[in-house]
């Protein structure tokens, strides 16, 4: 099924779920022996999203620990504006945010701390769309 590309639906039906962890991001020149959750290559290097606890007890060093809020709605990887709607409702409230796109949905993560209000910004953006 193909995800949806009307950004007043993915409004409409934006709902979330929070991953329980705590999540940093990672710089390794070998894959680490961890569940990763997420990689990207740059030129720099390749960053992986790993637990917190792999990490510590890796010894890989980190400087954000995040929460990590997956946006429930399937989104269709050619849609317009969802990540910039969330992105821009984070921004009012001055929460940051790292958005990881999916095949069927898209990640934020957020600082730990501000998880619980990071979610709340989420439902009220969908109940005013």
């Amino acid at each position: 099924m193909a995800g949806e590309r009307d950004l007043s639906v993915l409004l409409r039906s934006l709902d979330c779920v929070c991953r329980p962890g705590e999540f940093v991001y990672v710089l390794a020149d070998t894959v680490p022996n961890a569940e990763v959750h997420a990689s990207i290559r740059e030129s720099e290097g390749v960053s992986y999203v790993l637990e917190r606890h792999d990490a510590d007890r890796l010894g890989l060093s980190y400087d954000f620990v995040a929460g990590w809020i997956s946006l429930t709605v399937h989104s269709a990887l050619e849609a317009v504006g969802l990540t910039a709607a969330v992105s821009a409702a984070f921004t009012n409230q001055g929460i940051s945010c790292n958005v990881i796109a999916g095949l069927f949905h898209d990640h934020v993560l957020v600082p730990i701390a501000r998880v619980d209000e990071a979610i709340a910004v989420i439902a009220k953006l969908a109940k005013d769309s």
